[in-house]
């Protein structure tokens, strides 16, 4: 996937600033920056949901993961993910439900899940939804640390079933190190700085790789 000369306006602010980058495919690259940097705005722009000047290029399906679930209350575990599938199709969802720790509460409305166990569902859904690109916009932002640890795990086994490519918003530099291979830097909606990270995602989440230290410098340079 590749954005060419983006650029993205609120009114007078710039979300985004003449910004080109080439997403790899069958990488996981992580969108770090603080408050108002872009970052969601960029994600979706590759969505397609908003206009902006530029092209993007290779993302002609593109699923998306939420920092909420958003899941219809209305409809079971296994009645949101058929929404995505062809019923042809439906075959596929006992599978990630196993897989997600679910298959027991497919049958369960949002509200007799909890939170966790919705943000599984999201997960799954978002990675049987047919895409060619999968965006994330902090989706384990809001978790405590043992419920971030397994779902972050969950995602990168996900991932490695079929190796997507994966843009990931987020402003935990940890998350980014466990799960990117490659950390892009966005400061008042422009590209500052661009980080290889090494190994293969996850990695181990009580570890702090060499380029944790390096994103966090980076991150609190003005």
């Amino acid at each position: 996937m590749k954005l060419s000369s983006v650029t993205k306006k609120y009114g007078e602010t710039v979300a985004l600033d003449n910004v080109s980058l080439d997403f790899e495919t069958g990488k996981i690259t992580a969108v770090l920056g603080e408050s108002g940097a872009g970052k969601t705005t960029l994600l979706n722009v590759i969505a397609g949901m908003v206009p902006h000047e530029g092209t993007v290029d290779g993302a002609e399906r593109v699923s998306y993961l939420f920092q909420s679930p958003k899941l219809l209350p209305n409809l079971s575990a296994e009645g949101n993910l058929k929404l995505v599938l062809k019923k042809e199709e439906w075959g596929k969802i006992d599978p990630i439900l196993q897989k997600v720790g679910l298959i027991g509460k497919k049958k369960a409305f949002p509200n007799e899940l909890s939170g966790g166990e919705r943000q599984r569902v999201a997960i799954a859904r978002a990675f049987l939804f047919p895409h060619d690109v999968l965006l994330m916009d902090e989706p384990f932002s809001s978790l405590d640390l043992s419920l971030k640890k397994s779902l972050l795990e969950l995602t990168g086994t996900l991932w490695r079933e079929k190796r997507e490519t994966v843009v990931f918003v987020t402003h935990d530099v940890h998350e980014a190190a466990l799960l990117a291979h490659r950390a892009v830097l966005l400061r008042k909606g422009k590209t500052v700085d661009d980080i290889p990270i090494s190994g293969e995602p996850v990695r181990d989440f009580f570890a702090r790789p060499a380029e944790e230290e390096t994103l966090v410098r980076l991150l609190m340079q003005e």
